[in-house]
């Protein structure tokens, strides 16, 4: 692998399970966090902390984002455009909108850096088992420079188009399982009124060609065995939102999404942002 130098900027769930995996792999990983990284810290991640944003990028070939949301990578790349970032690969993971990295792409083009969208689809548990998905957009010799890194993470790889287009696929891809955790809740609303119990109904849910394994994983949250926390309903939201603006920017009516975001909202509401996202099925399901 050419590009053994990693730096990873954002260290929460996804971003700390991502160096873990890199450095399994015999990559040197180096890590920065706006809120700050300390040594002991990075070391218990077998990764080095850099002081600054200038420090990481002097020690990584490429830079690997993974951060909350847009205005997160909008101000961790206006940081970057101020280092010296010639010849780098910058790829971020995170859920964010298609056009936030094409509005950047000339200015780093004309710092000769490179830019390439790379969201990923599972939880921290499949990130470090390299079982996740990568939706990636950018140039093709980008994407090639990646893939060695890729295959690290991932067994699941998509180049689905240019630059952007990894964001497009992500939100996408997104868009079923919210749906997914929306006509859950309402079946089992219309079901307990109707009389079934929930058990059964779970029962028979599991059992149908409408099961999915991101349904079956979760069950034991539906149930209230679990407080284990896969995805927070807080990330749930700020990902419909994104496919809610990007929606209206393109004049696509999402009827579907919109209740699924109602319902998640009033879920964080209610004080569950931290709950996995499941619980919205858990509480609805409760309350008949």
């Amino acid at each position: 692998m050419a590009d053994k130098r990693i730096g990873i900027i954002g260290l929460g769930r996804m971003g700390s399970a991502m160096a873990r995996r890199l450095g399994d792999h015999g990559l040197h990983v180096t890590g920065w966090t706006r809120s700050g990284l300390p040594p002991d810290q990075a070391a218990a991640m077998g990764i080095e902390s850099a002081p600054d944003l200038a420090s990481l990028c002097q020690s990584s070939d490429i830079i690997i984002l993974a951060l909350l949301d847009d205005v997160a990578v909008h101000a961790v790349l206006d940081g970057l455009a101020g280092t010296a970032v010639h010849g780098k690969l910058i790829v971020d993971t995170s859920t964010v909108s298609p056009q936030t990295l094409r509005s950047r792409a000339a200015e780093f083009e004309r710092s000769g850096a490179a830019l390439l969208d790379a969201p990923i689809s599972g939880g921290p548990d499949m990130l470090l088992a390299g079982k996740v998905g990568l939706y990636i957009g950018g140039r093709e010799e980008d994407y090639r420079r990646f893939l060695p890194v890729a295959e690290a993470l991932s067994d699941r790889i998509h180049h689905v188009g240019g630059l952007g287009d990894g964001a497009s696929a992500k939100l996408v891809n997104n868009m079923m399982l919210m749906g997914l955790w929306q006509s859950m809740k309402e079946a089992l609303q219309l079901g307990g009124k109707a009389g079934l119990s929930r058990d059964k109904m779970i029962a028979i849910l599991s059992g149908s060609p409408a099961a999915s394994p991101a349904m079956k994983a979760r069950l034991p949250v539906v149930l209230g065995e679990t407080s284990a926390v896969g995805f927070p309903v807080s990330g749930v939201v700020k990902d419909a939102r994104v496919v809610r603006d990007l929606a209206g920017a393109l004049g696509v009516a999402i009827p579907a999404i919109a209740a699924s975001l109602a319902s998640f909202e009033a879920t964080m509401e209610a004080g569950f942002g931290e709950a996995d996202l499941a619980t919205m099925v858990r509480l609805a399901a409760e309350t008949n």
